[in-house]
């Protein structure tokens, strides 16, 4: 089959968030399945000089945006085997920051219609073009509206993934006509239509072939009014269509027996090395080193949605244990002075790190004990999933993907691969926190559910054959 994966951001070249994560590992297990997927994001100016001096261009055309003629430049990269294709305009993308500019709708649109353009240009008649959350949610409605007038696009399905419900990418209504050149026609609340504006991600959900969510429980949830954001109903309407499957991780990035990052490789055999991590983070964060004292870790953007609150509600409680916690991550300011004030009110137990850094964070994943995510709502999440590739017990909610993948353990028949608690509240989180702090004191129970979490299989190989059977049904419709 041939595919074209269409994202706002792709690991190695540009990240921000977890999108980046899946448009660069999902692709290449497509491809070692042995079909022909493209991947296409716009090229930042902030993508590495590295990457950019390896690109090559293969042409260029005007993209109309109401009375602008725009300059599209495709340049292209093989990376790891998987052809990447870079949308170049210096206007929209030569920007310090990716996202949260006053032109994003326009910057975006250029971006969709380029893309869809691009595939005639080029000559990719692909069966499925793949694309995800608010950044592409036109994509599918460009291909329904040129293959009116364009038999080149007649057959092509679309594929609509949506990785985060509360960035829609909302735009004022006059948008459509005036700048991405679409009839007003589909401005109806069946249509792109979100009260008086132009809503990207309902355009996605409305007008693919196939829509998918990145973990059954967040699919679920999505047709409620609590998660919905306000298009639980249009999600409902669709719902015949909508499938949640979960997310991966790209098992060579994440892998505790090779990442060059941690202190100590280590592996399901050889468990009693992954101590020596722990060591290696509490020297590096100037905690008393001590292996004997349960250390509960974070690395999270410091944002309501990641339950934060919570946290701070029964923090002085929570430290009052034999305990030692360190967060990294930025965020809100609120946030990060609370868990400034933490770490210097209690400094032999506390570290707040407010800043991100990638090597740091792969120790913390290999040097805690518990791994904390109490989310408010969590689509699908990551850091639980190379938590446990790691051996670190997560304790999270029961939510979106967490609760797919965390297996709350039982005492009574082993099983379980981490701690979990159900209600937005932060004494059951507390009491979920103290449950797992005495399993601790049992070395050999602790073993045992470390055992079972290295043993959980998170990285793409089902999941990437689940979009493959939604690729293959879509395209079956035309053969």
């Amino acid at each position: 089959m041939k595919i074209l994966f269409a994202a706002s951001e792709v690991v190695p070249f540009m990240k921000t968030g977890g999108l980046a994560d899946v448009a660069g590992s999902l692709p290449l297990a497509i491809n070692k399945a042995g079909h022909d997927i493209r991947v296409v994001m716009p090229l930042y100016s902030g993508i590495k000089d590295e990457y950019k001096k390896s690109m090559t261009k293969l042409m260029d055309f005007n993209v109309d945006l109401g009375w602008r003629r725009q300059y599209a430049g495709i340049l292209t990269l093989e990376s790891d085997g998987v052809t990447h294709y870079f949308i170049d305009n210096e206007f929209y993308f030569n920007r310090y920051n990716i996202y949260s500019e006053l032109d994003d709708g326009e910057r975006f649109i250029f971006y969709q219609k380029a893309l869809v353009m691009m595939l005639k240009k080029l000559d990719f008649k692909a069966d499925i073009v793949h694309a995800n959350d608010w950044h592409t949610g036109l994509v599918p409605l460009y291909i329904k509206d040129f293959a009116k007038g364009d038999d080149f696009y007649k057959e092509m399905k679309s594929v609509y993934t949506i990785h985060n419900l509360k960035y829609q990418g909302i735009f004022p209504g006059g948008i459509l006509e005036d700048l991405a050149g679409l009839s007003r026609d589909y401005l109806t609340e069946d249509g792109v239509k979100f009260y008086d504006a132009v809503n990207f991600m309902k355009a996605g959900i409305v007008y693919s072939d196939t829509l998918t969510t990145v973990s059954k429980t967040y699919a679920e949830e999505i047709k409620s009014g609590y998660y919905g954001e306000g298009l639980n109903g249009i999600i409902r309407d669709h719902e015949y269509k909508l499938y949640g499957i979960v997310n991966g991780i790209d098992y060579d990035t994440y892998n505790p027996d090779t990442d060059p990052y941690i202190e100590e490789n280590y592996n399901i055999n050889k468990i009693h090395y992954k101590a020596h991590n722990k060591e290696a983070l509490q020297k590096l964060y100037g905690l008393p080193v001590d292996k004997d004292i349960p250390l509960i870790g974070m690395v999270t953007r410091m944002v309501k949605m990641k339950g934060l609150d919570l946290v701070r509600h029964i923090f002085e409680e929570l430290i009052q244990n034999d305990i030692q916690f360190i967060l990294l991550g930025t965020g809100d300011k609120e946030y990060e002075d609370s868990f400034n004030y933490f770490q210097s009110k209690y400094p032999d137990k506390v570290r707040a790190r407010i800043y991100f850094n990638e090597k740091e964070s792969h120790l913390i994943y290999a040097g805690a004990d518990m791994f904390l995510m109490p989310s408010l709502a969590e689509p699908c999440g990551i850091s639980q999933l190379i938590s446990l590739r790691y051996g670190t017990l997560p304790v999270v909610r029961e939510t979106g993907g967490l609760k797919d993948t965390v297996i709350p353990y039982n005492e009574s028949t082993g099983e379980g691969n981490g701690f979990t608690f159900k209600n937005f509240n932060a004494h059951d989180m507390l009491f979920t926190l103290k449950s797992a702090l005495k399993l601790y004191d049992d070395e050999d129970e602790w073993l045992q559910i470390i055992t079972n979490a290295m043993k959980s299989k998170n990285d793409w190989e089902k999941s990437s054959d689940e979009y493959l059977s939604i690729y293959k049904r879509l395209k079956l419709q035309w053969e």
